[in-house]
């Protein structure tokens, strides 16, 4: 197994996921996945609406911003991958002029205690995708703190097979609690179709909901989707 299938069939519930990865083929691209536990979380879905990808509930529950948002954009030079409202944001201030790397720069969690939601977000370059900016706006795992801890990685020139995997969550099953900033690790797949279905099938099938696979210079209108 690669180290990607390893670590996220080894995390029973975790979350919500962004990966910025290089296939064996040599493309560079971004990858979304959700989980859920809950009924409420189970019912959603991803679809693409222009140049977004959106995530909406799959039956009439209304609007949580929580549970629905949109999970990727196009911004000018940069796609925008996340996992809450702050995509919007975020594509907003580079679309303002703000550089990448300081577009993440005052996030915070989410307001969901006692799990405390991380804010994770990938910034991929659109030439090529050879350049991204990943963050995470995090509680702190000792919980002594009521600020968020915000890191951000630049990430340049994957090789082939590499990847950076950000997660909201680690479990076993039982507890939950605040993922590391972010994991390194290797993918099998030559081409952007093999690397959801490696995700798809490392994820827990009594949780798993939807994951995209997407091509930076494309966006979301190419995106390519699973949903069970």
């Amino acid at each position: 197994m690669t180290e990607l299938t390893t670590h996220l069939s080894g995390n029973r519930y975790p979350g919500r996921g962004v990966l910025y990865a290089r296939v064996r083929s040599g493309a560079h691209v971004v990858a979304y996945f959700l989980t859920g536990r809950s009924p409420a979380s189970r019912e959603r879905t991803l679809h693409i609406a222009g140049d977004n990808i959106i995530v909406a509930p799959s039956a009439a529950t209304g609007h949580d911003p929580l549970r629905h948002y949109t999970a990727a954009e196009n911004a000018g030079d940069w796609l925008v991958v996340g996992n809450g409202e702050q995509v919007s944001q975020v594509a907003d201030r580079v679309r303002a002029g703000v550089p990448a790397q300081l577009a993440l720069g005052d996030l915070e969690y989410e307001p969901d205690p006692p799990i405390h939601t991380s804010r994770i977000t990938a910034l991929v370059s659109r030439d090529g995708g050879q350049v991204g900016v990943l963050g995470a706006a995090r509680r702190t795992r000792r919980g002594r703190r009521e600020a968020a801890d915000v890191m951000t990685l630049i990430v340049r020139d994957l090789a082939p097979g590499d990847a950076v995997l950000l997660t909201t969550y680690d479990s076993d099953g039982d507890s939950v609690a605040t993922a590391a900033p972010y994991v390194e690790c290797d993918v099998a797949a030559e081409h952007p179709d093999g690397l959801l279905d490696e995700i798809w099938a490392a994820l827990n099938p009594k949780l798993r909901i939807a994951a995209a696979v997407l091509d930076p210079s494309e966006g979301p209108a190419g995106a390519l989707l699973r949903a069970d």
